[in-house]
């Protein structure tokens, strides 16, 4: 017995002299100090991990420094980029938007955040983050900017959106020379379908395929006219009735500065297709440049019947109005146009004249100061090759 206790007295009661201090210490020490030092730790560690290529412990580790600093942006940025990598698209995307929720630069992460729906298939919330990444000024490395471009041009054509497509996808010709990808990409943008690589039947990838190597020709710096001329005739021998080809050969023809022979392209597009949109369009286009008015005006006039909600549509049709000194007809038309695309530069310029004639003084000076803005920002959907820089960290200046 010691001081009242018994031999069967555990031994943990007894040190309790040597405890006591060390508790002291622990209850008296600042909690916050200690987790921050520890945070610090696991950060350094977790850069260490990612820096020296040990992926899945950075990963556990930046999971582990979340926890303790669910703030801290870098994390998420370093989780999302290292799950991209591993292609846990999901976990990933997450990650993602906890960036977006806690930076002031997000710019850089709507490019993956497109990226990863793009490859579980949410493809309308993709096309909206690439349109965010867009507006923020294309941020990115050089191979992030080649790959959410590609991805973004193909969505744009799956939306309809095949001249915006089109624009995206040359800019990375120019950039990144041939490519198969980047031909059936061009081919299926150049013949309008709404199809994304190896979503449409087996027996159209020739037609697709003699399309893009045209278009890719033509894009190339310098254009090499006389290839995309090759397949473009092959694409006409081959597949003459089909869909599209003449409409894509006319936008080539049109291209090379030959005129007579687009038109020629466009009108044999119409006689096979006689609601074919585009090449109504550009006919009538055609004619306003002839000035044969009458034939541009029924042209248009078809074209907006056939698509309402189409601003192209409506925006020749009015300009057609306008050079026939049907002014208040033609600025209902743009009003039209202007609803349906109100980031139009040369719709809202077009507008401007036509309530400058009517008068509208007031107006037409809006008009002219959003055609103004617009202008100066027109290199966002085709950035030019000097905008495209490395990306900095998140949180650099």
């Amino acid at each position: 017995m010691w001081g009242g206790l018994s031999e069967a007295t555990p031994c943990i009661f007894l040190p309790m002299v040597a405890v006591v201090p060390f508790l002291a210490l622990l209850l008296t020490a600042n909690p916050a100090a200690q987790a921050s030092k520890t945070f610090a730790q696991v950060a350094r560690e977790a850069d260490a991990a990612r820096s020296s290529d040990q992926g899945q412990r950075a990963i556990d580790l930046y999971r582990e420094g979340l926890k303790l600093r669910p703030a801290w942006s870098e994390g998420w940025w370093g989780l999302g980029t290292l799950l991209y990598d591993q292609d846990r698209f999901p976990e990933a995307e997450a990650a993602f938007q906890r960036f977006v929720a806690t930076t002031s630069k997000p710019a850089p992460a709507y490019a993956f955040l497109g990226l990863c729906e793009y490859e579980t298939k949410d493809y309308g919330q993709s096309l909206h983050h690439f349109r965010a990444w867009a507006s923020h000024g294309w941020a990115g490395t050089s191979e992030l900017i080649d790959v959410a471009m590609f991805h973004f041009g193909l969505l744009l054509a799956r939306d309809g959106r095949f001249i915006e497509a089109l624009y995206l996808l040359t800019t990375e010709v120019q950039r990144r020379g041939r490519s198969p990808a980047l031909a059936e990409a061009m081919g299926l943008a150049s013949l309008r379908m709404r199809s994304l690589p190896g979503d449409y039947p087996a027996e159209q990838r020739e037609i697709v395929w003699l399309a893009g190597n045209s278009a890719v020709y033509a894009a190339l710096p310098p254009n090499d006219f006389a290839r995309a001329d090759e397949f473009a005739l092959r694409l006409l021998a081959r597949y003459e009735k089909a869909a599209n080809v003449h409409y894509y050969v006319g936008t080539l023809r049109g291209f090379e500065g030959k005129k007579e022979e687009a038109e020629k392209e466009f009108r044999r597009e119409l006689e096979l297709s006689p609601q074919h949109v585009g090449a109504l369009l550009e006919l009538a286009r055609i004619d306003v440049e002839a000035d044969r008015l009458p034939e541009g005006e029924e042209f248009a006039k078809r074209a907006v019947d056939l698509e309402p909600k189409n601003p192209e549509t409506h925006h020749i049709f009015g300009r057609i109005l306008l050079a026939t000194d049907r002014v208040e007809e033609g600025a209902k038309e743009l009003e039209a146009a202007k609803q349906l695309a109100p980031d139009g530069a040369t719709i809202r310029s077009h507008l401007a004249m036509a309530y400058f004639r009517l008068g509208r003084k007031e107006e037409a000076k809006t008009e002219m100061a959003a055609f103004s803005e617009l202008k100066a920002k027109e290199g966002v959907m085709v950035p030019p090759a000097e905008k495209i820089k490395p990306a900095k960290r998140p949180g650099q200046e």
